[in-house]
């Protein structure tokens, strides 16, 4: 299983960035899927995740700046991240999910958002 992520860059505070994930072995229609972030020296943390059924969780400190979305035709999950922030400052990485237990179990290699003041 692989997935491939792109997108990430510099960007100045406000700014906008669109992460894409496309995943080579799979569709993912079929799974639920996740964005995570991981900051230097901070845990992992999930961002934004996608069920089957097109419901959608984010965490509270990007609520109304990021969207997830998918398209299936192209296997590519995407993030929009809007008014962008230091603080959005880390490595991103896409995920497939388990849907029962809400657990990623495959990872993208991560692709590096910085966000200047």
């Amino acid at each position: 299983v692989q997935l491939v992520e792109s997108g990430g860059g510099s960007v100045q505070a406000g700014g906008s960035l669109r992460l894409s994930c496309v995943a080579a072995a799979y569709s993912y229609s079929i799974y639920c899927v996740g964005w995570y972030r991981q900051a230097p020296g901070k845990e992992r943390e999930g961002v934004a995740h996608a069920k089957r059924d097109g419901t959608e969780t984010y965490a509270d400190s990007v609520k109304g700046r990021f969207t997830i979305s998918r398209d299936n035709g192209k296997n590519t999950l995407y993030l929009q991240m809007d008014s962008l922030k230091p603080e959005d400052t880390a490595m991103y990485y896409c995920a497939a999910e388990d849907c029962h237990s809400d657990l990623p179990f495959d990872w993208g290699q991560g692709t590096q958002v910085t966000v200047s003041s």
